[in-house]
């Protein structure tokens, strides 16, 4: 076969392809992104996303892009089924600790745009559109994915050194790959219907977003952007799903809240909730991500943020094997370190979203009753603040460092610093790679891999101590900081860096001695 004329090709240019592509692209590999559809899907899908994905757009430099098109999320209350308070999750308080309002929401189709633009910039990216993937081979130094463009007959083919496969829920190369779905136990009918309300129709509604959990019919008011609201409404046994999506049965669904009167429906569809996980995420030089690795419920809104913290993962991992800087059977254990860690994460997060999809879809009175006396008993009554990142869980396993420690395989903060340049975020002083943050004085030996920072007296001085706050909670003064930002590991003082750095090399597969 001939030489690979990609780096990386990339089947979908949904969010995590997107994505993907302007990672990869922007650390100056070689990039082909293809997808089905010639344009933007016009109807939003995903309509939640967090501090953690705006870290991630940070780095693609679309923060003040997508600006536009987010807000804040507001509280979301939960409803017993006799229509009291039972619950309430809410973002965590300031000062916050990635730089950015942890919970958001968005309008899809236009954030989507702005990373397609972003990815436009890049020279040494091509976009494909209009084509589907339908065929795949693979051998010793690539991958040839054989494209097909609208209904003709003939047919291309694209060559690269690794294939990403971000062509959701229904993934054609999952499908060639075979490449089971792991079913985690959660499958329930329900209707999604986006409308724009106009200020008729928002004087009926809650100002914050609302989870209706009645045995009756459980259902959930999201607050999007401006008058963007979503319900998610979940279907009854022997209901059409057919009928409850067309305008008819859907406004019979929404007369509870509003009226034809009060707003335009955007969107409405059903959908049967999935939680389901890819058996295998790599299969020779071919990666799942995203929905075509994974499927959960809706709860929290982490559909996209999940895939989004996939493509993170293996945007780097494929940049330090592609450019030399990993190599040999360390490499290929890099490699499937994307596959373990994210399997697992998806997994935990699915056991926790379905905990609370639990809480708010009992269908027995009796059940539902003792659900809200024992909520309300725990709290003694008063109803206290859940954060929603308080559900979302660490890095359990993978490219991490073999001491336990609490702070191990959580999302580093970004602090604001008091740079020489004025306030900024923590990321674009010390870059994106390897980052070795400390409490010592600057001047501390790291690697070539490793970016160090010494933040407080004799370093960089942060604006609101969000990272001297934790390192007294997690008892230590050094943190390794992985490029995706997850924690590797840390020292509890500035003696225990040169091992903490050392660990890391060896883990690398990298011989470079690390600084006493």
């Amino acid at each position: 076969m001939s030489e690979p004329v990609y780096d990386v090709a990339i089947a979908g240019f949904g969010p995590a392809g997107a994505v993907a592509a302007g990672l990869l692209g922007q650390a100056g590999l070689k990039v082909y992104a293809c997808d089905r559809l010639p344009d933007v899907y016009e109807i939003p899908r995903a309509i939640a996303l967090d501090h953690e994905i705006l870290r991630v757009f940070q780095q693609l430099g679309v923060v003040e892009a997508i600006a536009p098109f987010c807000e804040p999320f507001t509280d979301s209350v939960f409803y017993g089924m006799d229509g009291q308070l039972i619950r309430r999750m809410t973002m965590i308080a300031p000062p916050y600790p990635q730089g950015y309002t942890p919970s958001m929401v968005f309008t899809q189709p236009p954030v989507e745009r702005a990373l397609r633009d972003r990815v436009a910039q890049m020279s040494n990216v091509t976009t494909d559109l209009g084509v589907e993937v339908i065929g795949l081979a693979q051998d010793a130094q690539g991958a040839t994915l054989t494209l097909r463009r609208g209904e003709g007959p003939g047919s291309a083919q694209v060559r690269a050194r690794y294939v990403l496969a971000c062509d959701g829920g229904a993934s054609t190369l999952r499908g060639l790959l075979d490449l089971p779905l792991e079913d985690l136990d959660f499958d329930e009918p329900w209707l999604v219907v986006d409308v724009r309300v106009n200020p008729q129709g928002l004087a009926k509604l809650p100002t914050t977003s609302v989870q209706y959990c009645e045995p009756d019919r459980p259902c959930t008011l999201v607050i999007g952007p401006g008058n963007h609201r979503r319900w998610e409404i979940s279907l009854k046994a022997g209901e059409d799903p057919r009928q409850a999506a067309t305008p008819e049965g859907t406004w019979a669904l929404l007369a509870r809240w509003i009226t034809p009167g009060d707003g335009e429906l955007w969107r409405q569809s059903s959908y049967r909730f999935h939680a389901l996980v890819a058996s295998r995420w790599r299969e020779g030089r071919v990666f799942l991500a995203g929905d075509a690795a994974h499927m959960q419920p809706p709860f929290l809104g982490q559909g996209m943020c999940q895939g989004v913290r996939d493509v993170s993962n293996l945007a780097w991992k494929l940049q330090a094997v592609l450019r030399g800087d990993v190599t040999g059977a360390a490499s290929e254990a890099l490699l499937d370190s994307y596959g373990t860690e994210r399997k697992a994460h998806v997994r935990e997060l699915t056991t926790r979203l379905k905990a609370i999809g639990a809480t708010i879809c009992e269908r027995d009175p009796a059940k539902a009753r003792a659900r809200d006396a024992h909520l309300l008993a725990e709290c003694g009554g008063v109803v206290k603040d859940t954060p929603r990142q308080d559900v979302l869980p660490c890095l359990s396993c993978g490219l991490l460092s073999g001491r336990e420690h609490p702070a191990r395989g959580t999302l580093f903060p970004q602090p604001w610093l008091q740079a020489a340049t004025g306030r900024r975020r923590m990321d674009d002083v010390a870059g994106h790679g390897w980052r070795l943050v400390h409490a010592g004085p600057a001047g501390v030996s790291a690697p070539a891999f490793v970016t160090p920072l010494a933040l407080g007296p004799g370093g960089v001085a942060e604006a609101e101590g969000v990272v001297a706050a934790w390192f007294a909670r997690h008892g230590c003064q050094a943190a390794l900081v992985r490029p995706d930002n997850y924690v590797f590991g840390v020292a509890a003082d500035v003696a225990g860096i040169p091992a903490l750095l050392d660990e890391a090399a060896q883990a690398l597969g990298l011989a470079e001695p690390v600084p006493a």
